[in-house]
């Protein structure tokens, strides 16, 4: 068994929304689907599309734990992976006709995982930016100025597009696992310029750290350490979930 702790910041040159946005949900017997969404500020109402792929996602994994549930099967993690991918491209499209949305109102990264929480096995995609930390390594993809979104690709046959895909993680045996935005770059200290920490060290207590961990809000506390007693502000939206072995942590309320 694994526990999930997740946290949602809005950047401090963020006024207005929130472009990032989380996912974690059952998804079959001892799976869960867990995904973060970072929409493109240049795009066209950026809060709107995380939001909406990552609503479609939970939809999705709804749908499909329900039917494990009546006919369980034994459908692999990449299997399953690509099937969420699959509904997700077919739902997105559908909506963007329906709707008669420009693709620049459907720009977000994604990061999406299906774990296993039985044998602590994951598989992992990155569409776009993101950063993937499991037990201590760091991976990190990073596209530029114009990441490949989903929505360049809706008109193609998905089939093909996902042959191509390369940013793909498959995790055999896992004690901690996170998944996040690229907004965990931009941590800044506006009172102290002139000691910043370096980003190892704020993924470090983030992403690898595990105390506080008896807390069921975890990240949240150390996101408040972060900001009251390190006095640091993330600049850029951020959205983290992180996953870890059960008997790393301990039940408690928060």
């Amino acid at each position: 068994m694994i526990k999930t702790f997740a946290t949602l910041r809005i950047g401090h040159f963020h006024t207005n929304y929130c472009e990032d946005f989380w996912v974690s949900s059952p998804i079959g017997t001892n799976r869960q689907l867990i995904a973060v969404l970072d929409g493109c500020t240049m795009g066209t109402e950026s809060a709107f599309v995380s939001m909406l792929f990552g609503k479609t996602l939970r939809q999705i994994s709804q749908q499909l734990y329900y039917q494990d549930f009546l006919t369980p099967t034994n459908t692999s993690l990449k299997a399953q992976l690509k099937q969420v991918l699959h509904l997700l491209f077919e739902k997105v499209k559908h909506i963007k006709n329906q709707l008669g949305l420009d693709t620049h109102e459907l720009l977000s990264t994604l990061v999406l995982a299906i774990t296993d929480e039985k044998y602590y096995q994951a598989e992992i995609i990155t569409i776009g930016d993101g950063l993937i930390c499991h037990d201590g390594r760091i991976i990190a993809f990073e596209q530029g100025e114009r990441p490949d979104y989903l929505a360049y690709h809706l008109g193609k046959n998905f089939e093909e597009w996902f042959a191509i895909q390369t940013q793909r993680i498959s995790l055999h045996h896992f004690t901690n696992l996170s998944i996040c935005t690229d907004g965990i770059f931009s941590f800044r200290s506006f009172k102290k310029p002139q000691r910043q920490k370096s980003e190892a060290e704020i993924i470090d207590f983030l992403l690898i750290n595990d105390q506080l961990s008896e807390h069921n809000n975890f990240l949240e506390r150390k996101m408040n350490i972060i900001q009251h007693q390190w006095q640091y502000e993330v600049t850029d939206d951020l959205a983290i979930v992180r996953v870890m072995a059960i008997e790393k942590t301990h039940e408690a309320d928060s």
